[in-house]
């Protein structure tokens, strides 16, 4: 289950200069400034190009460069007309110096056109629950119907660093490409502790985006910032923050209980938590765990059959749950 808490003194957050700006731990929301405001995202729009090449193609697969291709504006990897191509290599384009002429060929690669390709993003949103985002380009070039949220990209985000290649390409500095070194766009990488990469993003309508990633003290989170004229100060200092004032906390550990076997002897069954399971919040905040459990159980018990549940509260919030197992058997 997701959390969803909030820092119990919000007069505290750190001042951003983004229109909209979210930091995830787990799904857990701690800061939101507009964080389901509708706004254009740029080349962060290639956080959903990248990982649908990664799902829908193999990365040694060779894409012939087309001159269609290599002729959109922005940034580019500069790409060559009827050169060849590993995903692979386009996948570090898109991601480490926001190639559009990489998204382009990607998308032919992977769907047949941009169209299709397109419309492969928007089911891949849907299916995701990102209800504020909708896709009309794979590259993030300006477009009245090409918007997202800045919780919808923390979302996205956090699916995106469940896939091994992805976080593996965020995180690197810098590639080779045609004898010519390119650096990875990303500055918090050689700027900011902790870092493990993100996706930068700019045009004159949408101002400057940023989606990153920072593992600190055991706990990972994904910052957005969208519309930001200072990002890299925005996101180093909502990380400081955040860390400053939130901790890793246990809720399973040292929890057992114990129930009533009927004709078992005067036997009693233990149950202990299912796994273990840690929240994130703030270190004034006050942790409760309220156990719902049977009188008695009867005779067989199993051991790991579910037999109660605990229930997180946070600041008289519930927060969470999970559930309680038979920790041996008794026949």
């Amino acid at each position: 289950m997701f959390l969803s808490l909030c820092a119990a003194k919000s007069d505290s957050y750190p001042k951003v200069s983004a229109q909209s700006a979210v930091v995830l731990h787990n799904g857990q929301i701690l800061f939101d400034k507009n964080a389901d405001m509708r706004l254009p995202m740029a080349s962060t729009t290639k956080i959903m190009s990248a990982i649908l090449a990664i799902e829908n193609a193999k990365y040694e697969d060779i894409v012939k460069i087309k001159n269609e291709h290599c002729m959109v504006e922005g940034s580019s990897m500069y790409l060559k007309p009827d050169t060849e191509k590993t995903v692979l290599e386009l996948l570090k384009g898109l991601l480490l110096v926001s190639g559009n002429d990489a998204a382009l060929a990607l998308a032919d690669h992977v769907a047949g056109d941009v169209d299709s390709f397109t419309a492969l993003m928007n089911k891949k949103a849907k299916a995701l629950g990102l209800e504020n985002t909708h896709f009309t380009n794979p590259h993030g070039l300006s477009h009245a119907s090409h918007y997202t949220t800045a919780h919808d990209l923390a979302l996205l985000m956090e699916y995106c660093m469940e896939n091994e290649l992805f976080r593996k390409i965020i995180a690197m500095k810098s590639f080779e490409s045609d004898g010519a070194q390119l650096l990875n766009h990303n500055k918090l990488l050689f700027t900011c502790p902790g870092c493990l990469g993100g996706k930068t993003g700019y045009t004159e309508a949408s101002g400057r985006c940023l989606v990153s990633c920072c593992e600190r003290e055991g706990a990972s989170l994904i910052c957005v910032t969208l519309s930001a004229p200072d990002d890299w100060n925005d996101h180093m200092s909502l990380y400081d923050w955040v860390y400053k004032n939130y901790s890793v906390r246990s809720v399973t550990e040292n929890v057992s209980f114990t129930t009533d076997v009927v004709s078992g002897g005067g036997d009693l069954a233990h149950l202990v938590p299912e796994c273990e399971k840690e929240v994130f919040i703030s270190d004034d905040a006050v942790l409760k765990l309220e156990a719902e459990l049977p009188w008695f159980t009867f005779l067989p018990v199993e051991k790991g059959r579910k037999g109660g549940l605990v229930s997180i509260f946070v600041d008289g919030n519930r927060a969470g749950e999970y559930y309680l197992i038979y920790s041996e058997n008794i026949s």
